[in-house]
């Protein structure tokens, strides 16, 4: 179906969760709503909080500025401008921008009849987020512990953190996390590849369908999960990668404080070595 033909149907009132008709339109092919507005003011004043942060800096170098979380010692107080106020004004303005654009995307699912797949999978990226500013954080008692907001600066904190655990690449939910990541990038190898391979023929060819695809994975591995299966695989996958890489850095402090080698002591005491 083209998609002005599509307009039609789709751009009808309704299916707003706040706000009735106040927001129910559209500016050129963006829908507005009320959380198109609350997601516009969030990114807008943490945006200008930024640039007003950084001009208050010793630099203008782009990898060098760095909005910093409070002092440890503030705990979960707040904090003076110049000593972490900054960067909590910018986390609650972020979040709200997030969870905004996440409601948004909710409504236009609500209007166009489809299910909540993709503000429900955005959803574990806010998450992902939320744990690493508030989460850990708040079980750890201190806004300190949140990341800064830099290139450089974010890039220290992440080596910081896992120096501090000696090898955080022995943290098990960190390993789940990665295999899920290269998984990940596999699936979606495999799938685009085919997919090329079936819709983009050489001049003259023919366009091949679904059954060809599966008849390739069935005579390469035995087995295709199918056209829609591999997509289910696919948010799967994915979904699960951002989820453990939000347990691992939870995990990493308010419920294990020391180096994660040493975690597998366990695997040392088994009975099975004695």
């Amino acid at each position: 179906m083209a998609l002005l033909s599509f307009e039609r149907k789709y751009r009808v009132r309704g299916g707003t969760l706040i706000g009735g008709d106040l927001f129910d339109f559209w500016v050129g092919p963006f829908y507005v709503g009320f959380f198109g507005v609350t997601t516009a003011l969030c990114a807008a004043l943490g945006t200008a909080l930024i640039f007003y942060a950084a001009s208050l800096g010793p630099t203008w170098n782009p990898w060098l500025i760095s909005i910093a979380p409070p002092d440890i010692s503030y705990g979960l107080g707040l904090a003076p401008l110049r000593d972490g106020g900054f960067w909590q004004i910018i986390t609650i303005c972020a979040i709200g921008a997030f969870v905004s654009w996440a409601l948004r995307e909710v409504e236009i699912c609500r209007k166009l009849g489809m299910g909540y797949h993709v503000p429900f999978a955005y959803g574990f990226a806010i998450l992902a987020y939320v744990t690493l500013v508030v989460v850990r954080p708040m079980l750890l008692g201190a806004w300190g512990f949140g990341f800064p907001y830099g290139i450089f600066s974010h890039l220290d904190w992440v080596s910081n953190t896992g120096y501090q655990y000696l090898h955080f690449h022995y943290n098990p939910a960190h390993m789940i996390a990665v295999s899920f990541f290269f998984t990940t990038t596999l699936a979606l190898a495999l799938h685009g590849g085919l997919i090329l391979s079936a819709v983009n023929p050489p001049n003259g060819g023919e366009v091949k369908t679904p059954e060809y695809e599966d008849a390739f994975f069935r005579d390469t591995i035995g087995y295709s999960i199918g056209t829609l299966g591999i997509h289910r695989l696919g948010l799967f996958l994915a979904l699960s990668a951002g989820f453990w890489s939000a347990v691992c850095i939870v995990i990493s402090g308010p419920l294990w404080t020391r180096g994660w080698p040493e975690w597998w002591t366990w695997w040392l005491n088994l009975p099975i070595w004695h």
